[in-house]
């Protein structure tokens, strides 16, 4: 019987880029400058053209690897052990303090240790070329090589003899050896000092960063985890926070479902900084709140469902001619969907942002200018009877979705309570006016005979973000129809172990293939809502066992129990924070039980 497909990396990173190593310590994807930019390596989607950055030992065929992360770290540690002997590669992007703000350069380190035995190893370090248009040429110094023809001084610096680096010479690995790759400023100090240098103030940034974290004592090492990737993928400049690391990684093998997710969704608004505040993460909200007010001050007709990590409204998605991952074609970058109409974004948007004017921790709360709320609730009154393309995108249909009005009726909730906090009578009277037309709209949605919200307005489907219905209050999670509602979508979307269809109908690419995980994590919310603890429990518990072998998780899980679309998948961590954080609150349970 064929293993599940997982996906054998980590990810390391400082919030200005990404890097991702296999097992085999190959970096597969890394992009420079940028998150969304062209990779610098990108054996992920292509052995030839996306080049290889690797430490492999003399005799792979008869080598295994281990890999782990440093506790509490995003420090990823590769262990590979052969016949000859043992040696270990440590992987880390710098990022600590330093004259009063952080640290985090455009640079790879690699430290290579033996820990026993006298291993032979081969590195390689040799730059793709996304777009093929690239001739990269070197030259070398005494201790670096030069990286020339692209965009910026790019280098390797090393105490591994240049010419055994250049020739790709197998050689004893008898004392340890760093590399940092730069892009820019090149590394202008003593190798070994500094690698160690910022590896210990690393080490001690991500463990402090760790300690100022609330975790509840409910799998307490899974939401850590989710935490620390979640930090990795909010790009520090503007505060921007996107789904993905990745592009092009299929929603199920052969599907054709291949997106580029390096992108911030506004979709995404609400869940992901609610993880944050649940975590008690305030600056990393801050600096989301500041990038989502760029973007709604420069909106005047709409609000899109994406952005580039810049704010920038174009992302254009075009096909490259690379062989893809595991052969799956095409291999897109850039996303048609920021041209899509998705009208809960609004909803998403204002729900999200109601911490920083109501909760007391912040020192600015009710100071803030409500000229925001008044706008976004404007936005959701002008689309209340605009049909979208629904949270899913789909990308042929349009329907008056119920997922979009829930998010009417949240945001709408979400300014009335603002209004409320400023005695700002004229925004207490609109929110409450669109409040009811919200309502009015999702009731339209509903089914009396089978007693369940369907997907949108004379729609038969059932949609797994129609349980949110139940988690965001909008039905009484006591009430017998948020569990009659609750049992029809059970019935008719789950697959097994809590995972669930989004939803079963044919869409713009066929029939869903794949569970999406989010959604997973979407029922443990309901059911720990409705009183069902010990179910969400078990789901729960039931969840995490699709983590690859470092506890990242990614955007669908197939039925067989494959990992599947990109790859550490935000949104699917950010729902477990989420579901980990409520279950917590239902159990109650002191710290030494």
């Amino acid at each position: 019987m064929k293993a599940p497909h997982k996906y054998d990396m980590g990810v390391v990173g400082n919030c200005s880029f990404i890097a991702y190593v296999n097992k085999n310590t190959n970096i597969d994807w890394m992009c420079l400058p940028r998150f969304d930019s062209d990779f610098m390596f990108g054996a992920l989607l292509d052995k030839e053209k996306g080049g290889e950055f690797s430490i492999k030992p003399a005799d792979m065929d008869s080598a295994c690897f281990e890999q782990n992360y440093l506790e509490n770290t995003n420090i990823l540690v590769t262990t590979c052990i052969t016949p000859t002997g043992t040696y270990r590669v440590t992987d880390f992007a710098p990022r600590f303090q330093q004259y009063n703000r952080h640290f985090m350069p455009l640079m790879l380190v690699r430290k290579i240790e033996v820990v026993e035995g006298k291993p032979r190893v081969k590195v390689r370090c040799k730059p793709g070329s996304m777009r093929g248009n690239n001739e990269i040429a070197t030259s070398y110094g005494s201790n670096h090589i030069r990286f020339l023809h692209l965009d910026a001084d790019v280098r390797l610096s090393t105490n591994i003899p240049i010419t055994y680096v250049i020739e790709e010479k197998e050689f004893s690995l008898t004392e340890t050896k760093y590399m940092f790759f730069t892009y820019g400023p090149p590394l202008e100090a003593a190798i070994d000092y500094t690698a160690e240098e910022f590896l210990q103030k690393t080490r001690q940034y991500w463990n402090n960063w760790v300690k100022a974290t609330y975790i509840a004592s409910f799998y307490q090492e899974h939401i850590i985890r989710s935490a620390l990737a979640l930090k990795l993928h909010q790009y520090e400049d503007t505060g921007g926070i996107i789904a993905s690391g990745t592009m092009s990684l299929p929603e199920s093998d052969g599907s054709t479902r291949n997106w580029d997710y390096r992108y911030c969704w506004m979709r995404d608004t609400y869940y992901t900084l609610q993880a944050f505040n649940n975590i008690g993460h305030f600056e990393e909200s801050e600096k989301y709140f500041h990038y989502i007010e760029n973007i709604v001050q420069n909106e005047v007709d709409r609000i899109q469902p994406l952005y580039g990590i810049d704010c920038s409204k174009t992302v254009t998605e075009i096909e490259l001619d690379l062989e893809g991952y595991l052969g799956n074609k095409p291999v897109r970058v850039g996303n048609d969907a920021y041209t899509h109409i998705q009208n809960d974004v609004y909803g998403q948007i204002l729900a999200s942002i109601t911490p920083l004017f109501t909760d007391s921790r912040l020192i600015h709360a009710n100071k803030l200018s409500t000229d925001i709320v008044y706008k976004l609730l404007a936005f959701i009154d002008k689309t209340m009877d605009e049909k979208d393309a629904g949270l899913w995108e789909f990308r042929h249909l349009k329907q008056h979705h119920c997922y979009t009005f829930l998010f009417h009726w949240v945001g709408a909730k979400s300014a009335l309570k603002i209004g409320e906090l400023y005695s700002d009578t004229t925004l207490i009277e609109k929110s409450k006016a669109t409040i009811i037309k919200a309502a009015e709209m999702i009731e339209k949605c509903y089914d009396p005979e089978r007693k369940v919200y369907t997907q949108a307005v004379g729609s038969k489907y059932l949609d797994a973000s129609c349980i949110q219905l139940i988690s965001m209050h909008y039905l009484d999670p006591a009430s017998e129809r948020a569990r009659l509602h609750l049992k029809a979508i059970e019935e008719d979307l789950m697959v097994k172990d809590g995972l669930l269809f989004r939803y079963k109908h044919e869409d713009d690419f066929g029939k869903p293939e794949v569970t999406f995980l989010v959604c997973a994590f979407w029922y443990v919310d309901a059911l720990a809502s409705v009183g069902r603890v010990a179910d969400a429990v078990k789901a729960f518990e039931s969840l995490i066992k699709y983590t690859n072998h470092l506890g990242l998780l990614s955007e669908d899980v197939g039925l067989d129990g494959s990992q599947w679309g990109n790859f550490p998948q935000t949104y699917s961590h950010v729902g477990l924070m989420n579901s980990a954080y409520r279950i917590a609150k239902k159990l109650d349970k002191p710290a030494y039980v």
